[in-house]
């Protein structure tokens, strides 16, 4: 594919139009330097420098979409505290309608703090719930996505395992989303591993998808396959993407295909995965072929593997990766 092709898969994407349903989280990260042990405990002692909030979670997949130029609906939950605050300020910062954040107030919002040396984790403190969503703000929940669905290209259910995606919720989204012809791309956790039945494309890595189908995965090409077919038999998906480390992705879709990992440098893989979950549903929405587009979402997580913390994908770092990586 050509840099003229790629320019217009990625001007294709703008008139899109991405709901992406899940674990809405704030990333705080706060920087400095290790200076010394602490006299009281022995652990490092770390001097602050600057601190940061970011959207995490499902809302950096919206973030991802957003950044690519389609218009993204975000629909999550949040406690009633001052990190919903946070968020709601976030959203509003990068144009992110916040309609979408429903709020439930037995439920702190989730939010992660990551302390960072140098640019290297220290630690990382989580404040928020596991336990799934009652019956009315599942229902809220449903609502939201009902009032949506038939606008939308696509679909994104992104699970953190956080409560939101129950495996009632999670059927009736997909049963829906049939009905109105619309794809639906999951990314998925351990939790409700095989509640997807019948969803467009399952992204699950290699981790998960060795845990839940009770398997040792070696990460060579013929183990994932087998355990791909695997996992179709159960699921009934009509593509499966799994994401391999340093080993790329196999796109399973009847036939396989290995892609090679990239070979930017990595900084942080945190929000790799969201970037690429958020590439595969603009690029089912805009009809690319899924091996296509398997491509690009590989080069763009590689992208946001060279920074620290979960950021968006640039477009134009990513058209340029692209063009490096056609003259390989």
């Amino acid at each position: 594919m050509t840099t003229s092709q790629i320019k217009s898969i990625l001007h294709s994407f703008r008139s899109k139009r991405i709901a992406v349903i899940g674990d809405i989280m704030l990333d705080k990260y706060i920087f400095g330097h290790v200076s010394r042990i602490s006299p009281e405990y022995p652990v490092p002692v770390v001097d602050v420098t600057h601190e940061d909030s970011r959207l995490g979670g499902a809302a950096n997949v919206a973030l991802n979409t957003l950044s690519l130029g389609a218009e993204t609906i975000l629909i999550g939950i949040t406690g009633a505290d001052s990190n919903r605050e946070i968020l709601l300020d976030l959203f509003r910062n990068h144009g992110l309608a916040t309609e979408g954040l429903i709020c439930d107030p037995s439920r702190p919002t989730t939010s992660k703090t990551r302390i960072l040396s140098q640019n290297h984790h220290i630690t990382r403190v989580d404040f928020e719930s596991r336990k799934e969503i009652d019956a009315e703000i599942e229902r809220a929940v449903f609502g939201s996505v009902e009032a949506v669905i038939d606008s939308v290209d696509a679909i994104v259910l992104e699970d953190y395992n956080k409560g939101l995606l129950g495996a009632q919720l999670i059927q009736k989204i997909i049963t829906s989303a049939k009905s109105h012809n619309v794809p639906v791309l999951v990314d998925p956790k351990h939790q409700n591993f095989f509640a997807y039945k019948g969803c467009t494309i399952f992204k699950p890595n290699l981790s998960e998808m060795a845990a839940s189908l009770g398997i040792i995965l070696h990460n060579n090409d013929r183990e994932v396959e087998d355990a791909c077919l695997l996992l179709q038999k159960k699921l009934e998906a009509e593509a499966i993407i799994v994401t391999r480390s340093d080993k790329g992705m196999t796109v399973y879709n009847g036939t396989f295909t290995h892609i090679d990992a990239t070979s930017l440098e990595v900084a942080d893989v945190s929000g790799a995965g969201d970037t690429v979950i958020g590439i595969l549903a603009l690029g089912t929405a805009a009809h690319i072929d899924i091996v296509t587009n398997a491509i690009i979402a590989n080069l763009a997580a590689g992208t946001v593997c060279q920074e620290v913390g979960a950021v968006p994908v640039n477009p134009e770092k990513l058209l340029k990766v692209y063009q490096e990586y056609l003259q390989q």
